[in-house]
This record gives C-alpha cells, sequence and structure tokens, in this order.
C-alpha cells in the first residue's frame, strides 16, 4: 500500500518566470512553500494563520534537495504533487514532483520541522501526525 498523494494545480505566473520567460529557479521553492501551505490548510487541517498565529508553532525548512529537469514557461499549467517520505519525533521529509504535460519538470526533497514558542524542534502534535501519516510513502 503507497501513501496519499496531495496535488494542487497552479499556472505559471509572469511574476515567476525571468527575462526568458521560464520560471527563474528560485521561485520554485516559493512555489513548494505555497504546496506545503495549501497541504496544512487543507488536509491537515492547520492554516498557516492558526499555526503560527494562534499556536505560536512554525514548520520551517532544515534541508531541501532539487533537481532541474526541464524548463517551466510563462503560463504552463504545473501540477505539483507532495508525498511523505519520512515523519520523524520532530521532523518530516517531504518529496515534491511538478510536472506539466504529463513530463517531470522539477524534483526536490525537503525536510520540515515543527517548531514551538522556544524556537527549537518539538515533537509533532498528535492530531497533526495522525493527519500526516496518511502521505507516508511505502517502504520499498
Amino acid at each position: 500500500m503507497t501513501g496519499l498523494t496531495f496535488t494542487v494545480e497552479r499556472r505559471v505566473r509572469f511574476a515567476d518566470c525571468d527575462a526568458a520567460g521560464i520560471v527563474f529557479y528560485p521561485r520554485y521553492f516559493e512555489m513548494l512553500n505555497g504546496v506545503v501551505e495549501d497541504w496544512f490548510a487543507g488536509p491537515l487541517g492547520v492554516s498557516f494563520r492558526e499555526l503560527h498565529l494562534e499556536r505560536h508553532a512554525s514548520v520551517p525548512t532544515a534541508a531541501v534537495e532539487a533537481r532541474f529537469i526541464a524548463p517551466s514557461r510563462l503560463e504552463d499549467e504545473l501540477s505539483f504533487s507532495l508525498t511523505v517520505t519520512r515523519l520523524g519525533g520532530a521532523s518530516c521529509g517531504l518529496r515534491h514532483r511538478i510536472t506539466a504535460d504529463g513530463l517531470t519538470r522539477f524534483e526536490a526533497t525537503q525536510t520540515i520541522v515543527y517548531v514551538g514558542v522556544s524556537l527549537k524542534p518539538e515533537p509533532w502534535p498528535d492530531a497533526l501526525r495522525a493527519r500526516i501519516a496518511p502521505y507516508l510513502e511505502a517502504a520499498p
């Protein structure tokens, strides 16, 4: 059994592109942050507003590794997928894949960490851990 995949669609905007009309590579990281934010607000049931302003917690990125496979251009319709590769005590490994027209454009792995008021890693709250777990990829 494989884990769930969170997907979201997004069109490449003018602000995402360089003078050649292709996505300027740092914009992919902004897009990934948007996907994580949508995942939290959607299936995980905790918006970033609630997480940051009410719970006084955050999920900063501790590590990211990316592969730029093919360019994305202005007005391309991108499909973003997110799965969980690892769910640790305070950390969570994510796998991102961006495709368009059936072709992979970008892949990344990311580690996020649950951080509380102390600004130090803390264990995932039980309810949030339970909502993340279904996205965990099956072991090979």
